[in-house]
Formats: structure tokens, C-alpha cells, sequence
């Protein structure tokens, strides 16, 4: 049997830093639960298939459902909560090491020292030649 992506205790985690769901006084379509839409978008991390490709047999709604769920959640900062969390408890129980962390320029900008880089060519369209002339 398939090990579920979405844990008892993973979701335990998860759940207090989601925001609260909208209300909808017209009423319409029963919104996909939190946990489904989580494992929505952990399978599509994980595998790397597209959000179109999504299978609905997971029962997580459509592929552009957990999508928009997922950036719901990034503007609402859930996964800086989430990350400051899972830290802070790797932290409590001795097991993250601050010493084996590494700055790489992709990740920090070089505020004092880079150079201004020079400006990129064009690489568009040219107009096309004019005739009448």
C-alpha cells in the first residue's frame, strides 16, 4: 500500500497556520478540504508532473484547485510559519546544525561590491524593411 503524503502528524503540524476559509454568502461549489489540496500539491512537488496532470482517483479536486490553494497559502505566509516551525523544533531537539550552513550567491545578493551589469542586447523581432520607399 501507497504511504500516505500527508501524515497525521505532518497535518497536525500544518493545520493551526492555515487561514480560516473564505465564507461564500452566495453559496456555490463545496470547497476541496485543506488536507486534500495539501496532497494535492505535495504530489505534484514530488513527482514533478504538471497541475493539469493531476489525477482526480486522489480525490484532492483538480489540478488548478490545489494551485490556487497553494498560493493562497504562500500569500498568506503559511510556508515561512511552517519552515520557522519545523526549524525551531529541529532546533529544540538538538538536531540542526548551524555550522554546516552554507551562503551561496544564488540565494544571497551582493549588495556592496557587485558591479551594475551591463545592459542585455535586444533579441526580439527587427521591424520588417519598408517597401515603399
Amino acid at each position: 500500500m501507497a504511504q500516505a503524503l500527508v501524515t497525521d502528524e505532518l497535518w497536525e503540524k500544518v493545520e493551526p497556520l492555515l487561514p480560516p476559509p473564505p465564507v461564500c454568502p452566495k453559496g456555490g461549489r463545496p470547497r476541496v478540504p485543506d488536507r486534500a489540496c495539501l496532497t494535492g500539491v505535495l504530489f505534484v512537488l514530488k513527482t514533478g508532473i504538471q497541475w493539469e496532470d493531476l489525477p482526480r482517483e486522489m480525490g484532492c479536486g483538480c489540478g488548478m484547485t490545489c494551485w490556487r490553494r497553494l498560493h493562497e497559502w504562500h500569500q498568506a505566509g503559511v510556508w515561512q510559519r511552517l519552515h520557522e516551525k519545523l526549524l525551531a523544533e529541529l532546533r529544540a531537539c538538538g538536531r540542526l546544525e548551524l555550522a554546516a550552513v552554507i551562503a551561496d550567491a544564488s540565494y544571497v545578493r551582493a549588495f556592496l561590491g557587485a558591479k551594475i551589469p551591463a545592459p542585455a542586447r535586444w533579441t526580439g523581432r527587427k521591424p520588417a524593411a519598408n517597401i515603399m520607399c
